[in-house]
């Protein structure tokens, strides 16, 4: 066991005396991680959607501010005339809106739609002015029937009634499939699945090329060391330099990108450690079944990126055909990219993701397998 964490730590000293591994393992990873998540964010959950719409409020009466307050509450982004540039819609409520309201006098709000908006944002924004004309009516109503008329009423007064709890509540909740991906919630996952897969093959099979071609492996055969250890010290090796860059990513992910990991920090560790494991084995096969490093440094990239794009860390596996689906199946980068949405975008627990982890398991015993069979010095 000595023998074989030797060589593993040996070999991550190796990997870091290179100048261009830190660039591969934190700098293009991030990069990409960056300027993903602008291009794949969404425009969130669909049950959550907030249109902006822009207010121009000529009332200094305090009818004027509750009504802004809750038109915010039904879900409206409220911005200033000055932001109307990125609103759906224009929304003017007149000088005398307080006045008349509390005379028992129609008063009248104007909207118009902003050219070139959505016209689905407009539909939502009426129906939330809707409930929130529906919503002030009847804190106004309620507030008279305990106060007295509505000209004596005052803020105080109506905000004291709002502020009882209501004896009915309605919970609504989007009740479709799971929402697709997007973001940072997207981009951290599918790099992190496509940077350590393309890392560990290129950096596992050259450094075994390397090394058989500097007769390093065969002096190490000379040592009292079997084969297996071999093999398993240098995927050793490749672990802690996948360690080494899933605690930088993810770390720059939650407190840099904001990216909601939560409680399932360590589920997420545990699936990104087994998946670092499967690379590693996969690496450590290629090395030992080509022998020159250009050859295995193509190979690796190659295999590398079409896992990446079939297995779902390019795009959203939600949106391809069926058939990309299930050659997902078939990769180890789409169980991974499986157990890493079901954790961080769908809030799912260590329990959802051990068919996904068992699968992987799977992969790195056959890869673990085939690189002990065909090791050669």
């Amino acid at each position: 066991m000595k023998n074989l964490l030797t060589i593993g730590h040996n070999d991550l000293r190796i990997f870091f005396r290179n100048r261009t591994a830190g660039i591969w393992l934190f700098i293009v990873p991030l990069a990409f991680i960056y300027f993903m998540g602008f291009a794949a964010r969404g425009p969130g959950a669909p049950e959550n959607h907030r249109p902006t719409v822009a207010i121009e409020n000529l009332d200094t009466n305090f009818l004027g501010r509750i009504f802004l307050e809750e038109l915010g509450a039904q879900g409206l982004k409220v911005v200033s005339p000055t932001n109307a540039g990125t609103s759906a819609q224009v929304l003017r409520i007149p000088a005398d809106f307080t006045t008349r309201v509390l005379q028992g006098k129609p008063a009248k709000i104007d909207f118009a739609q902003r050219r070139g908006s959505a016209e689905t944002d407009g539909a939502l924004i009426e129906l939330r002015l809707l409930r929130s004309l529906v919503a002030i009516n009847s804190h106004l109503i309620e507030a008279i029937s305990t106060h007295g008329p509505a000209s004596a009423l005052d803020e105080n007064s109506l905000r004291a009634r709002m502020r009882v709890a209501d004896r009915v509540t309605f919970n609504a909740h989007f009740a479709g499939r799971k929402p697709v991906p997007s973001g940072f919630n997207f981009s951290l996952p599918g790099n992190l699945v496509m940077y350590l897969m393309m890392n560990l093959l290129i950096f596992g099979g050259n450094l075994l090329a390397a090394e058989r071609r500097n007769g390093v492996l065969k002096r190490l055969a000379c040592h009292p060391l079997s084969q297996w250890q071999i093999v398993m010290g240098k995927i050793y090796g490749l672990m802690l330099l996948a360690a080494v860059q899933i605690a930088f990513l993810l770390a720059v992910g939650r407190l840099v990108l904001h990216v909601n990991l939560g409680a399932n920090l360590p589920a997420v560790a545990l699936t990104l450690g087994v998946y670092a494991w499967v690379a590693g084995s996969l690496g450590v096969l290629i090395g030992s079944l080509v022998s020159t490093e250009d050859r295995i440094t193509g190979i690796c990239v190659l295999a590398s990126l079409m896992m990446a794009a079939l297995g779902g860390c390019w795009w959203p596996l939600e949106i391809s055909p069926t058939v990309c689906q299930t050659i997902a199946l078939c990769l180890p980068s789409g169980w991974a990219m499986q157990a890493l949405h079901q954790l961080i975008s769908f809030g799912g627990g260590l329990e959802d993701v051990l068919l996904p982890l068992a699968v992987l398991l799977g992969f790195g015993t056959v890869f673990n397998f085939l690189a002990i069979r065909f090791f050669r010095p």
